[in-house]
């Protein structure tokens, strides 16, 4: 077996609950932090065993995200690392992400991560405005964020991913570009900027139902937007996905995989597995999961066989999340069909639109396409 997958494991624990976030992930559960590792450390072990070779699995890439990983303490953090190093063959494994956010990290923490074989850091900085931290639910101040990527580099972390959102209550135009301007000094080697999304479930979903949320009118999340498309190449960051920046060769190696149609396992309570065209995903509760991974099931239980009209859908509307676009040759090794004899009328709309383009070998949004990227996708479901 080659090792062109991902490893995603879960970590659903958070101090908080931000305000925004529809994640499987919850406060005030940290008295089942110590099932849960031995729990995910069986559903590594059960999947090595199936998946893996000499009872290891061999990925390119391994991300733990959350919730909130840096919220374990140190020797919960030295457990995780230990299963991952029991059922994971690192040697194989380019890039080794962990999410942390402000406030959790400690130089403990950070050595520990280093001695792992972690490479690359995603702090969830999301905005550097105190009061619009505040207003999200963050549990940090700007100024703990800026602290812990300082602490990061002096700990030799070369490889730092920050969050940043736009469009939130109470945000303008001028406490956006603050922030992003200060998030420039930060010299970090990748940044991703996401608009705010309503969740159902969220606490800004059931304030805006009830009239209690304030957001910026759309022409004014329409200005950030282009703000923040001019200012990120303008400091050498390029866009590779709508929402992602790098420094060039910073790319995210794990995020790529979800949108190039490469397979990955999925570990812990509601994550998502891709395998060989099949979907599979674990149960959302922890104590659901806990229970189900102690009765030995393996990655939850599948979901669908992905039909070939709705892997083509995919296949589509990920790859132009990519500003590479849609390789017209890989969609006729995959489906063994030239993509104009399934989306031809699609294709001359949207270029008809000004939305996509199209050269020999890929087809891909428009600067005009990439704004209103949804409304291609949207034209991709047959």
């Amino acid at each position: 077996m080659d090792n062109n997958f991902g490893v995603y494991i879960h970590i659903p624990f958070c101090k908080q609950k931000c305000f925004y976030c529809d994640f499987p992930s919850f406060a005030g559960r940290e008295r089942f932090i110590d099932s849960y590792l031995a729990a995910l450390g069986r559903e590594l072990e059960l999947a090595a065993e199936k998946y893996g070779e000499q009872g290891r699995l061999k990925p390119a890439t391994v991300y733990v995200g959350g919730g909130t990983p840096s919220l374990l303490a140190l020797n919960q953090m030295e457990g995780l690392f230990a299963a991952i190093d029991k059922h994971i063959n690192l040697d194989f494994v380019d890039e080794f992400t962990i999410e942390a956010n402000p406030g959790t990290l400690t130089v403990d923490k950070l050595r520990l991560m280093k001695a792992a074989g972690v490479n690359r850091l995603s702090i969830g900085v999301q905005s550097l405005d105190d009061d619009c931290l505040k207003t999200i639910g963050r549990i940090h101040t700007a100024q703990e964020a800026v602290e812990s990527v300082r602490l990061a580099q002096e700990k030799g972390f070369d490889n730092i991913s920050i969050d940043l959102m736009y469009g939130l209550p109470g945000q303008t135009m001028e406490t956006l570009k603050a922030s992003v301007e200060k998030a420039l000094t930060l010299d970090v080697q990748h940044i991703s900027i996401y608009g705010l999304q309503l969740e159902e479930g969220t606490v800004f979903s059931r304030q805006q139902e009830m009239g209690k949320l304030q957001l910026p009118e759309d022409e004014q999340v329409e200005m950030m937007y282009d703000y923040i498309t001019e200012v990120l190449p303008l400091n050498g960051y390029t866009r590779y996905e709508i929402s992602n920046y790098a420094l060039p060769g910073f790319e995210s190696k794990h995020n790529c995989l979800y949108w190039q149609d490469v397979s990955y396992l999925g570990f812990g309570a509601g994550a998502h597995s891709y395998w060989q065209g099949s979907r599979y995903e674990n149960p959302a509760d922890i104590e659901r999961y806990i229970g189900r991974i102690s009765s030995g099931e393996i990655l939850g239980y599948m979901e669908e066989q992905v039909r070939e009209k709705e892997h083509m859908e995919e296949f589509c509307f990920l790859g132009l999340r990519m500003t590479s676009g849609i390789k017209k040759g890989k969609f006729k090794e995959v489906f063994n069909k030239d993509i104009h004899e399934v989306f031809g009328e699609t294709i001359k709309e949207m270029k008809g639109k000004a939305l996509l383009e199209e050269t020999n070998t890929s087809l891909r949004l428009t600067k005009l396409g990439t704004k209103y990227g949804n409304v291609v996708f949207g034209a991709f479901i047959i």
